[in-house]
């Protein structure tokens, strides 16, 4: 679910102004899964532009305190949401940790780094969820190190049914600033893209696996 649609409209705008999402339906991107997709998004731009990140900053703080109060902790998806993450721990001055893909091969071999502690309620801030895998991966290295996951928040979701099933399946609460739907109607209101654009673009999320194979 997204925070609001004021909110998914204003983070849709801004993503777009700063090319942090690019639509390019007529020379396709090619994701690290091997899909052939006519979107691509960086979300880790917004860090270069003081007034969004402070947008997004704010928004996510707003949408924790209403959803869950106040956590332990705030924990970022490394590495895309480290420092959207720190910047939501700082706003509501509250600790933070990171968690890798992986341990460290080396030295402690932490998956989490930070001062975390047993028992400790968790938000986990994430960046884009696509499949929601990796994602739900470092959820489960939180719970593994006995975490009480309160849910996640995202800064854009791509709106798949796989991840809406993977997230249900974990028993994870999943909220959003914005989403591809808000995405594509605010990229057609502001001439980003043409309604041909949009048709493909439409297309392509109703079977991103398949497209354009």
């Amino acid at each position: 679910m997204i925070f609001n649609d004021n909110t998914a409209q204003k983070t849709a705008e801004l993503l777009l102004q700063i090319n942090a999402i690019k639509l390019n339906p007529k020379n396709p991107f090619t994701w690290a899964s091997g899909w052939k997709s006519p979107i691509y998004c960086d979300n880790r731009i917004t860090l270069s532009f003081p007034e969004i990140r402070t947008f997004l900053k704010n928004e996510f703080a707003a949408n924790i305190e209403q959803k869950y109060g106040k956590p332990d902790v705030i924990a970022g998806v490394a590495t895309g949401a480290i420092g959207i993450g720190l910047l939501v721990a700082e706003a509501l001055n509250l600790p933070f940790v990171y968690v890798r893909p992986e341990p460290k091969k080396h030295g402690r071999q932490n998956q989490i780094e930070g001062a975390f502690t047993k028992g400790q309620s968790v938000v986990v801030i994430e960046d884009l969820i696509s499949t929601g895998k990796s994602s739900l991966q470092a959820v489960e290295a939180l719970k593994e190190n006995g975490a009480e996951i309160l849910g996640m928040v995202a800064i854009f979701t791509y709106g798949f049914d796989v991840a809406a099933e993977n997230f249900k399946n974990a028993g994870v609460a999943l909220t959003t600033l914005s989403n591809y739907p808000t995405l594509l109607k605010t990229a057609v209101l502001k001439n980003y893209i043409s309604e041909e654009e949009h048709e493909t673009l439409k297309v392509w999320s109703s079977d991103p696996a398949g497209w354009n194979n």
